[in-house]
């Protein structure tokens, strides 16, 4: 397999990854205007509550299950029990939600000691598959379709459901929709719980070809919101083109130049808000 090709494969399931983690991210920051610094706090704790799952089961069902589910009750009640009590004071929400990543990033910690881990390939993904001449892994592969497969589904929903006509709808007027006698509080709680609970489904994935330690949800979090910010707020393919991109210049920059593969990416956010400040699939609120 040559350099390109790899890179170019290293780089969709990646941009795939991202994906799965910045779809709730979008949401919760294009429909609530939550600012919340924790989403990769989801994600980490989505991989070590699967490789914990995984390690007592010995099922890869189950263990993304889990992960989902506890990500999900654990994202209702931060909104419901906290965030809610903010309102919509962008400092209040950054600091209350970096509290919430600094106590669960020492939790994880004392917990699961801080080693790094790797989750074990599913039987049934592993392996590899021939691309050219070379033979590249099938569960990076299966990652790709998976990524793609989920952006599919969201858009339709986002685009062509009652529930995506509520979201779109809260993203442009929330009192206009609160009139109209939609639970606004209920809304959120879903959305949010929603969003954090595919940070967990992304760490039940991603751990396996990632790993999982201390810090990495500082950095699949930051990645998650420059994709959101070049993608545009509540856009779903935004959203999608935006994590290819990030992902591509961040495979590249790290194999190229890895003295500025962070700079790579600051330059790319820089751009996207100096040409487009509403990211490239985003449009401007009619509030």
């Amino acid at each position: 397999m040559s350099f390109w090709t790899s890179q170019l494969l290293n780089a969709l399931s990646f941009g795939a990854l991202l994906f799965l983690v910045s779809a709730g991210l979008s949401l919760i920051l294009g429909l609530m205007r939550i600012v919340s610094v924790a989403h990769g706090s989801f994600y980490m704790l989505g991989a070590y509550i699967a490789l914990a799952t995984l390690t007592a089961s010995h099922s890869y069902p189950l263990a993304i299950v889990a992960a989902i589910l506890t990500m999900l009750v654990l994202g209702a009640l931060l909104q419901r029990t906290l965030i809610e009590r903010v309102g919509s004071d962008p400092l209040r929400q950054v600091l209350l939600t970096f509290g919430f990543l600094l106590v669960v990033g020492d939790a994880a910690l004392a917990m699961w000691s801080g080693s790094p881990a790797i989750i074990p390939v599913p039987p049934f993904l592993a392996g590899s598959v021939a691309v050219g001449s070379a033979h590249y892994p099938l569960y990076r592969i299966a990652v790709i379709f998976l990524g793609l497969g989920l952006a599919f589904v969201l858009d339709r929903v986002q685009t062509g459901t009652h529930l995506g006509a509520l979201v779109r709808a809260g993203a442009d007027d929330l009192e206009m929709l609160s009139c109209m006698g939609v639970n606004v509080r209920r809304l959120f709680v879903w959305v949010f719980a929603f969003g954090t609970a595919l940070a967990g489904f992304g760490g039940a994935v991603g751990g396996v070809f990632l790993g999982v330690y201390p810090g990495v949800d500082l950095e699949i979090g930051f990645l998650g919101f420059v994709v959101v910010i070049v993608g545009g707020l509540g856009s779903i393919r935004g959203t999608l083109a935006a994590s290819l991109i990030v992902a591509l210049i961040d495979t590249l920059s790290k194999s190229l130049f890895p003295e500025i593969s962070l700079f790579a990416i600051f330059l790319l956010l820089i751009v996207v808000i100096a040409i487009r400040p509403t990211g490239l699939f985003g449009r401007r609120s009619l509030a």
